[in-house]
Formats: C-alpha cells, structure tokens, sequence
C-alpha cells in the first residue's frame, strides 16, 4: 500500500503490507477450514493465516501428499494473501523434542510454498521449571535451530517469525518480548525475524514486572509480522473459567478480545512504532467474535495508515 508524503512530494511505502485475520479447522477437517474462509472472503478479508497444524497434513516430520493436495486445491479456491502458524507447541529449546520439531518445521515450509505463503509462525521455546539442567544450553540451541530452518526456507522464499510467548507455568524458563529480540538479532539470518504479539507481551510484562512499551519497543526494529488481539494484560495464574466468556468478564488471561474491548493502546502503539518492510498484521480474533470482526478490520486497516504515516516520517 502506497502513502503520499504531502511535506515532500514524494511517496513511501508503508511497512504493513497487509491486514486480516487467522482461521484454522475446528474439527481437523478441511472441510470446517473451508468454510471459514469462504466467510472471511464474503466479509472483505484479503489476508489469512492458515493454522494448518490444526488439520493432519504432517506425519512424522513427513508432509502427508494426499492431505496436501487436498489443502493446496482449497487454499486456490480464494484470492487470499496467506500466511501460515506453525506448531502452537513448537518448542526449539527442550532437547528431548528439538529434533522433532524441527523435522515438522521444515515439512510445514514445504507446504508454505505450496499454497504460496511467505510466512511461517514459530513460537519462542521454552522450559519446565524441573529442567534445569537444560537451561545453559536452551538459549543456543533455539538459534542454532532457527538458522537452520531459516537456511532451509530461504529457498522457498519463506520467512521465519519467532513470536514471543508468555509464561504459562510457575518455574518455566521463556525468553522476554525483548529477549526474543536479541535471539532474531543473534541468529542474523535475512529469513528469519520477529513477530509482536501485543497481547502476549502486554501479560508477560504484567507478569515479570517489566515496562510493556519498552519490551515493544526492543522488538520492533527486528518485527516483520505482527498478532493483534485485544486483553487486559493480566496473567491468568491459576484462575480457571467455567466458560470461555468468564475469562473476558474477569479480563484475566490470553482473551484474543475483538480491539477495543481491551486496555491496549492501538493508535498509540502504531503511531509510535516502526516495523520491517513487508510486515503482516495477523488479527487472532476468532469466529466466536464474528459479529465483531468487520468493525476490527476496519480499525486495523486504520492502524496501517496510521503506522504507515508514522514510517513516511521516520524516513525524512
């Protein structure tokens, strides 16, 4: 998307290149992904990130043809830019399962060139507080399996985007928002950068006692795809709902709220923050907030003009 520079007459290009949301299979059948797609298509929607783990496709490490075929046929069906959420239980630091995930990694690259995504979300790896033994090598070999998987995607043409997570057990061992910074920075591989979860970050930061804007901040120079969900930045702890809808009514925990219902300051944040070209704003918000979806696409397209001027101007 292109923005005119009125102050110098020239034009510039706006970081985020695309805005939508994510979409997986609530059954693992494609025929449930199908028609979730065929509804964010009807709503406007342009981009989509794929939860392909959600579905069979991987056996073993191993890319399952048939399934894949079948994906490939579907995913052809619409005009979407896709984009594509790795393992939700990917983990490069445990070396018990290191191996393992990076075997389905590299298979879910192969499905990415597939269907044509160019992006592949990794969560950052993490620890359980018994494993300490593990610690002193957890950080190293997370980055030695990054650059090897961004080695092997490079010639896919497929970005690597290590999110950061937050913490989901007392004791365990995960990198902060800015921690995940410094690995994508270590690891200085073109594939590979980082990807901003506000929300994740927002409870982390509540969590260690650490200033939300500054983790943000840290991350930003080195983001290239971004997850965008609204909450109230509390730790769940060991609080647990009866229903879904409990959590929002309490405001505690990972709520993947349509924008607005939260606390985080989204104009503030885009109009402060600069990204890497070419970045992607993923909205998590689900079907369970269908009704609200249209009007958060609204705002995000907002926020990308809004980011976009803020970009114009840090380039003059």
């Amino acid at each position: 998307m292109i923005h005119a520079s009125h102050s110098k007459g020239r034009q510039a290009m706006n970081n985020i290149i695309a805005a939508g949301f994510s979409s997986g299979s609530v059954d693992g059948e494609l025929e449930s992904l199908q028609g979730d797609l065929r509804r964010l298509s009807d709503l406007g929607v342009d981009t989509v990130e794929l939860g392909l783990t959600s579905v069979d496709l991987i056996a073993g490490g191993r890319v399952i043809k048939e399934r894949a075929e079948r994906l490939e046929a579907l995913t052809r069906e619409f005009a979407f830019r896709y984009t594509v959420h790795g393992l939700v239980s990917s983990n490069f630091m445990d070396p018990a399962i290191a191996g393992y995930q990076l075997e389905a990694a590299k298979a879910l690259v192969q499905i990415c060139d597939r269907i044509g995504a160019g992006v592949i979300v990794q969560h950052g790896g993490h620890l359980r507080g018994g494993q300490l033994f593990e610690r002193a090598e957890a950080n190293r070999r997370e980055r030695e399996a990054l650059f090897e998987l961004a080695e092997f995607a490079r010639p896919y043409g497929v970005r690597i985007a290590l999110e950061n997570i937050f913490s989901t057990e007392p004791g365990q061992y995960r990198q902060t928002p800015a921690e995940v910074a410094e690995t994508v920075k270590a690891v200085d591989h073109p594939n590979l950068v980082a990807l901003i979860d506000f929300s994740h970050a927002y409870i982390e930061s509540t969590y260690r006692g650490l200033n939300f804007r500054e983790q943000i901040r840290a991350m930003a120079p080195v983001a290239g795809h971004l997850h965008v969900h609204d909450s109230f930045g509390r730790p769940q702890a060991f609080y647990q709902a009866f229903y879904p809808q409990e959590a929002t009514a309490l405001g505690i925990g990972d709520l993947h709220m349509p924008l607005g219902w939260g606390d985080i300051e989204w104009e503030d944040l885009f109009s402060e923050l600069t990204f890497l070209p070419d970045t992607v704003l993923i909205m998590e918000i689900g079907p369970r907030y269908r009704n609200e979806q249209a009007e958060c696409l609204k705002r995000a397209q907002g926020l990308m003009l809004l980011n976009g001027g803020r970009t114009i101007a840090a380039a003059e």
